[in-house]
């Protein structure tokens, strides 16, 4: 198929179609290869295909917005550094810059120019999240971003398909899991490799010599799109806040939303500012949530590219919390971005209340752990190993929330066994949390119990870095707020952000929150309310006290 002049509509569409299956067999690669067990398990990555301009063109659906929104920033951050006409084929660039579109120094970021033959046709670019890469133990304690490990700014790694091994022997010097963290990096290298062939392939197949036109169509095609959804929603400008737990003292964090005619734009002027904690978040993840917020409520349908993100734009003052400035401790910047969806939803709820969901969990409830894997121990032979656990999504205005899903995260929950089978550590128990979630005519979605304990007779440690211990997910229209979380072992509290040491046959308790509910209690389906009785998810007094039902 050979074309000639400008390209019809449908073969534009055609196209356009195959590199969203491009990107998606990328990210499926660098999901499956990965050594990480938040990359392979739950899918804490993104992948995307760009023009030669670094105009993003396509985005797997698999990943997560933290990855995927932040990262479409980070190949023209490339280009700036390494301008056009200094690449070659084979070159690959390497970087972890939590402000060049990471966000935190544990996600590399992979970036691929695509040649057909000598001439530059596109880029390939990914990013992961890899377990350990040096710093500090306690991801609680850091308070600048050079206590957070091996920082790398924007270098080759590969040129001209020969790999550095000298940059490859510092990587692997700066890290507690040289053999998993080289691995993710290959594993990120190869998932490039194979979007860039499968370009080639399809450019060959439509005899395409560039993507000029075809990238014109994608980005102004789904500019106009969100563009026609804005215009259907009211114009003005709409205020919320939230307050979150924090460390020292809680943080409350603002925003303006206004929506007009050429966009949505979010002020998140009155944010509190930075803190000398780590939860201080670059500007581009605060873009990248504040993205997704706006994407699920309102963009939709339409997928993630240059021209769909290009109407949906964001300010926070420099210096603030959520736009925080260089050396800022950024570690655990997830804690305070993944609350933006629902600080944004706090806004839309009083635009568009009939599709906005109350609070939910928010933040991941991540198990992190580690300890030597022997009896006794032998030094420098320890595990360290992260599961992701979630807490209760909020209901919506037509149905009851989800259950221990990571909304607004998009990773997926980690499976147990493969946290026992890379650790000495047991779970007992993990189950949903009766009651947690909020109750109200359309419920909150459930919490979860998860409880476990070493299976040697040794000490572990687990570090606490969660959300939700003092503010619970607010219910919306007379719902209820959901469940606050709580971390004990035994009769000790460990509500406190910092390492914990868990004693031989100490067990670890953890119950994450639940949504916040929706509507009035008493309204709610005298049917679901019997089914979620029969099903354990409610106890019989919260039936009868809440929601009045009397079997």
């Amino acid at each position: 198929m050979t074309f000639h002049g400008k390209i019809g509509l449908i073969d534009r569409q055609i196209m356009w179609n195959r590199l969203l299956a491009v990107v998606e067999e990328q990210a499926q690669v660098l999901q499956r290869t990965a050594f990480s067990t938040i990359v392979r398990e739950s899918g804490d990555l993104a992948a995307g295909v760009f023009d030669a301009q670094g105009r993003m063109l396509a985005q797997a659906v698999t990943g997560t917005p933290g990855h995927i929104n932040s990262m479409a920033l980070a190949v023209g951050h490339v280009i700036a550094h390494h301008p056009l006409h200094t690449m070659k084929p084979g070159d690959v660039f390497i970087h972890n810059d939590p402000w060049m579109g990471t966000g935190h120094t544990n996600d590399i970021s992979v970036t691929t120019p695509c040649f057909a033959g000598d001439r530059l046709i596109g880029f390939a670019a990914c990013n992961s999240h890899v377990l350990d890469i040096g710093g500090m133990a306690d991801w609680t304690s850091s308070t600048d971003v050079f206590m957070e490990g091996l920082y790398l700014p924007i270098v080759r790694l590969v040129r001209e398909g020969v790999v550095d091994e000298t940059l490859m022997a510092v990587i692997r010097a700066n890290t507690r899991q040289p053999v998993e963290t080289i691995g993710d990096v290959y594993s990120l290298l190869n998932c490039n490799e194979i979007a860039c062939r499968r370009l080639r392939e399809m450019m060959e197949e439509f005899s395409l010599t560039e993507l000029d036109e075809l990238a014109e169509h994608i980005i102004e095609t789904s500019r106009q799109g969100v563009l026609k959804k804005i215009a259907a929603l009211p114009k003005g400008t709409w205020r919320s806040e939230i307050a979150l737990d924090g460390m020292d003292e809680p943080i409350v964090l603002k925003a303006a939303l206004t929506i007009a005619d050429d966009g949505i734009h979010v002020d998140y002027s009155g944010s509190a500012p930075m803190t000398k904690r780590n939860f201080n978040v670059p500007f581009c993840y605060t873009l990248a949530y504040t993205s997704y917020a706006l994407g699920v409520a309102v963009i939709k349908d339409i997928p993630n590219n240059a021209g769909s993100l290009a109407p949906r734009t964001a300010f926070a003052p420099e210096g603030s919390i959520l736009n925080a400035l260089k050396p800022a401790a950024v570690i655990s910047r997830a804690q305070m971005g993944l609350m933006l969806p629902d600080l944004i939803f706090g806004c839309l709820r009083q635009a568009i209340p009939d599709r906005i969901p109350a609070e939910g969990a928010g933040v991941l409830w991540n198990i992190n752990a580690r300890g030597p894997r022997t009896s006794p121990p032998v030094f420098g032979d320890e595990f360290r190993v992260g599961v992701v656990t979630t807490g209760g999504m909020g209901a919506l205005p037509f149905r009851d929330g989800l259950s221990a899903t990571g909304f607004p995260s998009g990773v997926r929950g980690g499976s147990v066994e493969i946290f026992e089978s890379m650790s000495t550590v047991t779970v007992w128990r993990k189950e949903y949390r009766q009651d947690s979630g909020g109750p109200g005519q359309h419920r909150g979605g459930l919490g979860q119990i998860i409880e476990i304990e070493n299976g040697i007779p040794e000490t572990f440690i687990f570090g606490n870095n969660l959300e939700r211990l003092r503010f619970p997910p607010r219910g919306a229209a007379g719902g209820h707020d959901g469940a606050l979380g709580s971390v004990r072992a035994a009769t000790r509290d460990l509500t406190v952000k910092q390492l914990h040491d868990i004693a031989p046959g100490e067990r670890l308790v953890l119950q994450s929150p639940g949504g916040g509910g929706m509507g009035d209690p008493r309204e709610r389906d005298r049917a679901a309310v019997r089914r979620d009785l029969e099903n354990e998810l409610i106890s019989a007094q919260a039936a009868r006290d809440i929601y009045g039902y009397e079997p």
